[in-house]
């Protein structure tokens, strides 16, 4: 993958990732299960934030977990190796140069990695070419638009729009959640299924409230404040404006949603 990730791999960055897979386990892979010795590829592993919860739902399947990036993987390795898991296999791979025959895996995983590549049906063409035929793919995006929140502010509506814009200029989508039954009806794949799984967030809901809200949303925002301020999208003031305003919302007469779209598709063997 030679897109950019917008969020960078600094230490910040990969304490998000594993808030944010933390805080969404239920919401994201309650029904993520795969069979005692299936082959599943999980693609685009990052930091392993999801890896962990794949091989603790699925501890007699024989997970291969791929990321480009050595940094990444570096800190997958030790959070696999911390955790104790046994069932994962890391190693460094491009998603458009696949180091694997063809249909040597059961089911293919891929969670936040379409968003940040300019060709999403290249990369689930080339996923589905390793895929047996008859064999699961199971696709999980956002779309930053889905965001909505009380009370309403014009400077944190922009620091979102600046990272969705520098997420663009990178080569990504960040409305791509919305996208994913025609993305992978167009790589060739059958029996497209796509659930929207929205978090509704209020202080009735603490967890959440600091899960969601501070750790993963407004952080992934945040993140891009240098940025967003060097590319001249918004100034200093009103960026830090934008985050206060975020942050407003995790007090007890805020609200917060933002919806995930999570798509299952089946291989139908032909080729796409």
């Amino acid at each position: 993958m030679s897109q950019a990730y917008v969020h960078g791999y600094d230490g910040r960055e990969k304490l998000r990732l594993q808030d944010q897979a933390s805080t969404l386990v239920e919401l994201l892979h309650s029904d993520t299960r795969y069979p005692p010795g299936s082959s599943v590829l999980e693609a685009g592993c990052g930091v392993g934030a999801q890896t962990l919860t794949l091989a603790r739902k699925s501890p007699k399947a024989r997970i291969t977990s791929i990321d480009v990036s050595e940094v990444s993987l570096a800190a997958a390795r030790k959070a696999v190796d911390a955790a104790g898991i046994r069932n994962v296999t890391l190693r460094q791979a491009d998603i458009f140069h696949l180091p694997f025959p063809a249909e040597s895996f059961d089911h293919v995983f891929v969670c936040f990695v379409l968003e940040h590549l300019a060709h999403p049906v290249e990369a689930l063409r080339a996923l589905k070419r390793v895929l047996k035929p008859g064999g699961s793919m199971t696709v999980i995006e956002g779309d930053h638009e889905s965001a909505y929140f009380y009370p309403e502010s014009d400077c944190a509506r922009r620091a979102v729009s600046c990272l969705v814009e520098l997420q663009a200029r990178a080569g990504g989508n960040a409305f791509i959640g919305r996208a994913l039954y025609p993305l992978l009806c167009e790589a060739g794949f059958d029996q497209v299924r796509v659930s929207p799984r929205m978090v509704y967030v209020d202080s009735s809901k603490p967890e959440l409230v600091e899960g969601m809200i501070k750790k993963t949303f407004t952080a992934m925002v945040e993140g891009v404040r240098e940025s967003a301020i060097d590319s001249g999208l918004m100034s200093a003031a009103d960026f830090d404006t934008g985050i206060a305003d975020l942050y407003r919302t995790t007090e007890i007469d805020g609200t917060f949603c933002y919806t995930f779209f999570k798509a299952l598709a089946v291989n139908n063997g032909v080729a796409g």
